[in-house]
């Protein structure tokens, strides 16, 4: 009609295209993206893409079809900085991980914004089957802290996943000795306290 913006966005920031991507539509986001005006990467009020939408509720066609055009940036994070990735790891969606992971410009090992990696969401979530194929990417840390010093080991022991543990386990990188930030800052601060007693 040349008088409605189809890029717009509702309240939340959402386009069309967003709630498409969200709710699983493919058919529907195909036609959407059959528009020349639409923009397939327009992030909402939170900087989520409609690709992020679709990885974070593991709709695989609507992935797919985002991915094939080459406007949408696999990479772009969200405020938080939560990455596709990121997202999908979390929920345990391995088919969009492995998706992803096909893309070169997907880097597996980006932290959000408290440093916990896609490798750390999935091992806490106990996702056997993300962290077999996060293990497998190269230059993936399997023991890396996030900002309180805990590392995947330590979230997947914390609830009791014995699968993952296990996993975590064979990897050379892993130090299943080895204390987070706060547990060795605590201990440091009382051998300091003990020191000025003694001195005292």
């Amino acid at each position: 009609m040349g008088c409605y913006d189809i890029n717009e966005g509702d309240f939340s920031g959402r386009t069309s295209l967003a709630w498409a991507a969200l709710r699983g539509h493919e058919a529907l986001a195909g036609v959407l993206l059959g528009r020349q005006e639409v923009n397939p990467d327009k992030p909402d009020n939170n900087g989520q893409t409609p690709l992020l939408h679709a990885t974070w509720r593991g709709h695989e066609g609507v992935v797919k079809i985002l991915l094939e055009r080459k406007e949408v940036n696999p990479q772009k994070s969200d405020m938080c900085g939560q990455t596709p990735l990121w997202r999908a790891a979390e929920v345990g969606h391995e088919g969009v991980v492995t998706m992803l992971l096909r893309r070169e410009e997907v880097n597996p090992s980006k932290p959000e914004i408290f440093g916990q990696t896609p490798l750390t969401r999935a091992a806490l979530f106990g996702h056997e089957g993300v962290v077999k194929v996060l293990l497998k990417c190269e230059g993936v840390n399997a023991d890396q802290r996030d900002n309180l010093g805990h590392t995947p080991l330590m979230g997947a022991a914390m609830c009791g996943h014995e699968g993952v543990v296990k996993m975590l386990l064979e990897r050379e990188e892993v130090n299943a000795a080895k204390p987070n930030i706060i547990v060795t800052a605590e201990r440091r601060s009382r051998s300091l306290l003990g020191e000025e007693m003694r001195q005292w």
